[in-house]
């Protein structure tokens, strides 16, 4: 069977290594860009099976991205981890009401990411 694929889009280098390895250890295939506009130009070429997407990074924010994914039939049914430094309830809100599947704030416990992951790719 194929190995899943997850994007991972931040602009903190340190943080996807780490996310990378701890996903690759799961057995998954781990795509990374390090700003929204890469991010979105890398998620239209792979069409990843899921997507974490930080909010705050340079040329594009994480939501703009989601949202232009899930406003494309081809791009919406990708299921969308956002994650952020930013704990406000507004902020998870927003996120839910441009179509992200989850958000979660950082840091965060990788058990939990996985857990979610999981859940959200059917696994």
């Amino acid at each position: 069977m194929a190995k899943k694929k997850i994007l991972i889009v931040d602009d903190e280098a340190e943080l996807v290594d780490l996310v990378k390895i701890r996903l690759e250890a799961e057995g998954y295939e781990v795509l990374k860009a390090f700003d929204g506009q890469e991010g979105l130009d890398k998620a239209k070429l792979e069409k990843p099976d899921l997507i974490l997407l930080d909010i705050m990074m340079p040329k594009m924010d994480g939501y703009k991205v989601c949202g232009l994914l899930k406003m494309d039939a081809r791009f919406k049914k990708i299921p969308i981890i956002l994650f952020s430094a930013k704990a406000q309830k507004e902020d998870a809100e927003l996120a839910k009401e441009i179509g992200a599947d989850l958000y979660i704030t950082k840091p965060f416990e990788a058990s939990v990411l996985l857990a979610k992951i999981r859940e959200l790719l059917g696994e």
